[in-house]
């Protein structure tokens, strides 16, 4: 009765004070923010929503879950497998069969980040929002109804008319305000420890965040490791055009990444290829050119050239580095040294 007169606004309602009202308040954002940060957390460590319901349901029924190949273990076990078909001594098999155990190893680190994600991060986010909340809203529901029966109790003193009922009455208020103060402190109490609350979330934060750190400079070190056994791109896939001639390498790199790949990782084609481009660049006569890979024009400033055509080749003062001109025919443009072998 006393929550249906508040709402018509025919009792007077008996306010929270500023600080209790503004410790509820940052309860609750604190509440809003951990979940959803918790649900994208989840998200980012597994992407598979399928996959998150059946680890969700195995936890709740506290059982482990299947363990099954996570998508890099896959795709690596099908390089492997791919490469043992082609064959191990043939350069690509050789190739797959490195990316594979590469690919392998991301995935077991994959694993690592969302263990570790989990018991660090995720479960302390977790126990917030199923435990001490859940703790703060029933102390708030009591206080909610203790205040409603000191109001209820404060309007029935002002409507006893004889003395028996007034005294009665203020009794009644004098019990129900105690109750009220003391649920309220009760509350206020279990609101104030939400500062501990972020403090502990923050060195979780800094967990997750190591965790990611260990990931990716795992993931780095792994690819640099494969980039170093592949080789450089112009030793490693002249031999590999040379062995069959009939298949050539159709996806390459961007000119700018295999640049930066030779340039780590020099090898002697690569700098008999610089020496005689540089030769190439300071004088003005022109080069004949065999083209190692396909290349698709990005704009009409530039050539689309075929593997294992042979074009004409110069350079131009004050044009790139990475770059120079070719001509078929009546048909010219830039085209990306890295894509060329000079022919004596």
């Amino acid at each position: 009765l006393q929550f249906t007169e508040e709402k018509l606004g025919q009792a007077e309602k008996t306010e929270l004070d500023a600080h209790l009202e503004n410790l509820l308040s940052k309860a609750e954002c604190t509440k809003l923010w951990t979940e959803k940060i918790m649900k994208q957390t989840e998200v980012l460590l597994q992407p598979n929503p399928n996959a998150r319901i059946e680890e969700f349901v195995y936890e709740k029924l506290d059982r482990k879950a299947p363990s099954r190949m996570n998508n890099p273990e896959l795709l690596g076990q099908y390089m492997i497998d791919a490469g043992n078909e082609f064959g191990p001594g043939t350069a690509y098999g050789n190739a797959l069969i490195k990316c594979g155990e590469t690919q392998k190893r991301i995935g077991a680190a994959d694993r690592e980040l969302i263990q570790t994600s989990a018991i660090n991060f995720l479960t302390p986010l977790r126990n917030f929002i199923e435990g001490d909340y859940k703790t703060i809203t029933k102390e708030r529901k009591l206080l909610q109804n203790k205040r409603l029966d000191l109001d209820a109790a404060k309007t029935r003193l002002k409507k006893a008319k004889v003395a028996e009922a007034r005294a009665a009455s203020e009794q009644e208020v004098r019990i129900t305000q105690s109750e009220f103060d003391r649920q309220a402190e009760i509350t206020r109490l279990l609101l104030e420890g939400i500062s501990s609350t972020h403090a502990h979330h923050l060195r979780c934060l800094n967990d997750f965040v190591e965790a990611q750190m260990t990931y990716y400079a795992q993931c780095y070190q792994y690819m640099l490791d494969l980039q170093k056994q592949l080789g450089s791109f112009p030793s490693t896939f002249l031999s590999n055009n040379n062995q069959s001639s009939t298949t050539p390498v159709q996806s390459v790199p961007s000119p700018s990444v295999l640049a930066s790949a030779s340039a780590s990782l020099p090898s002697v084609s690569n700098s008999m290829v610089t020496s005689g481009l540089s030769e190439l660049k300071s004088s003005s006569g022109s080069r004949k050119a065999r083209v190692l890979y396909d290349y698709d024009a990005a704009n009409s400033s530039e050539l689309s050239l075929l593997a294992d055509e042979v074009i004409t080749v110069y350079s131009i003062p004050g044009m790139d580095s990475d770059w120079l001109m070719g001509e078929r025919g009546n048909q010219k443009g830039k085209v990306p040294i890295t894509y060329l072998e000079l022919l004596n």
